[in-house]
């Protein structure tokens, strides 16, 4: 897997192993665009794979413990451009409470939803699936039982799509991030069982 993953703003410190990659974050690197604070942030690194395939998940454990300043983050994301993206990640606020959350960007303009975990918390697992151009970020602190985060859906995100890992540190602050036990699997997010879809 790790030999398909291709560097969108390859990091000045890092290191790729079979089966660990770290990170170490530069100070003021994000990804925003545009919603609430007006400013647009486009630099931080990522790393990808590249696919057609419509229906699959990615899964993803993320170790941060060196995060120790506001809105230090890392997790998965899917990067199209610098206007379509999504991410899912733990932003640390201070030494009592993180944000458990992940960013929407479609057509330049991005969303921020969140819930407020503890500080202590310094490991957590991300699966990422994809139904055509629908897609749902999930989270869990154990690898096996999930708890959704997020369903949404990517204007641009219907054919080729890239998707992978990233780490930032928008303040002036620098940490390193540790991504482990990646695999990707066939969908575990399942065709909805309820209201028929119309016609």
């Amino acid at each position: 897997m790790l030999e398909k993953m291709k560097w969108t703003r390859e990091p000045k410190e890092y290191s790729i192993s079979p089966d660990r990659i770290e990170i170490v974050t530069e100070p003021h690197t994000d990804l925003w665009q545009r919603t609430y604070y007006h400013f647009r942030n486009d630099n931080a690194p990522v790393l990808q794979m590249e696919t057609d395939e419509k229906y699959f998940s990615f899964i993803v454990k993320t170790h941060f413990e060196e995060s120790h300043h506001r809105f230090d983050q890392c997790g998965i994301v899917m990067y199209l451009d610098s206007e379509n993206w999504l991410k899912g990640s733990i932003e640390y606020e201070n030494d009592s409470f993180q944000h458990l959350g992940s960013v929407v960007t479609n057509h330049g303009y991005s969303d921020w939803a969140t819930t407020t975990i503890d500080a202590n918390i310094k490991e957590m697992w991300y699966r990422f699936s994809r139904r055509e151009d629908d897609y749902c970020i999930e989270c869990s602190t154990d690898g096996i039982h999930f708890s959704q985060m997020r369903v949404c859906h990517m204007w641009e995100g219907g054919s080729t799509i890239r998707f992978g890992v990233y780490a930032c540190s928008p303040e002036d602050s620098s940490f390193k991030a540790v991504f482990t036990d990646m695999q990707i699997t066939e969908c575990a997010w399942k065709a909805h069982d309820g209201q028929k879809p119309d016609e």
